[in-house]
């Protein structure tokens, strides 16, 4: 495993379990919405973000987390593992309020300078409770159409995602930061 395609729903969990997963086995952690959002909740250019995408999927090896289905194939051609995190979306939900009030009023790690944390509007909330209708079928139907060569884990809940990092050897480097801002 040297380059991992995270995804699931808000609040699934996807940026802690890629960080977890670069840390045990020393593989940088990219996270796709640090590379989409600019500063004060701005959308990058959609040239700039498929750029930053694009030299990111070109690095040697990575954890990437972050759905983007648009970025889906340009990702998929180089991952050699990919993991859907499915968590019900009540804990999804729950989770989001908790980060909102964790990081409010500053940026989450995950995220680009700039981006304070706010409490979920309502379409983002809308978003979220719609994902089982629309984004959980797209993201099975990657996993069910992805080539042979690359590995797929369907990951049903927190423990799972746990047990995933868990029973995986640890290697002994330490991941190292990417910057892929333009």
């Amino acid at each position: 495993m040297r380059r991992i395609m995270v995804i699931g729903g808000a609040g699934a969990g996807k940026s802690t379990f890629a960080r977890a997963l670069g840390d045990r086995l020393g593989l940088p952690a990219v996270h796709l919405d640090s590379l989409y959002w600019e500063a004060g909740w701005v959308e990058a250019e959609e040239a700039v973000f498929l750029d930053r995408v694009e030299r990111a999927v070109a690095g040697d090896a990575w954890v990437m987390d972050g759905n983007y289905s648009r970025t889906w194939p340009m990702r998929l051609a180089r991952t050699d593992t990919l993991v859907f995190l499915d968590v019900a979306m009540p804990v999804r939900l729950i989770r989001v309020f908790r980060r909102s009030l964790r990081y409010r009023g500053r940026t989450r790690p995950d995220l680009a300078s700039g981006c304070d944390e706010r409490l979920p509007d309502r379409a983002f909330l809308d978003w979220i409770m719609r994902y089982r209708l629309r984004g959980r079928p797209k993201a099975l139907a990657l996993m069910a159409a992805a080539p042979s060569h690359i590995a797929c884990h369907h990951l049903r809940g927190s423990a799972a995602a746990a047990r995933f990092v868990d029973e995986l050897p640890a290697l002994a480097r330490p991941a190292q930061p990417v910057s892929l801002r333009a």
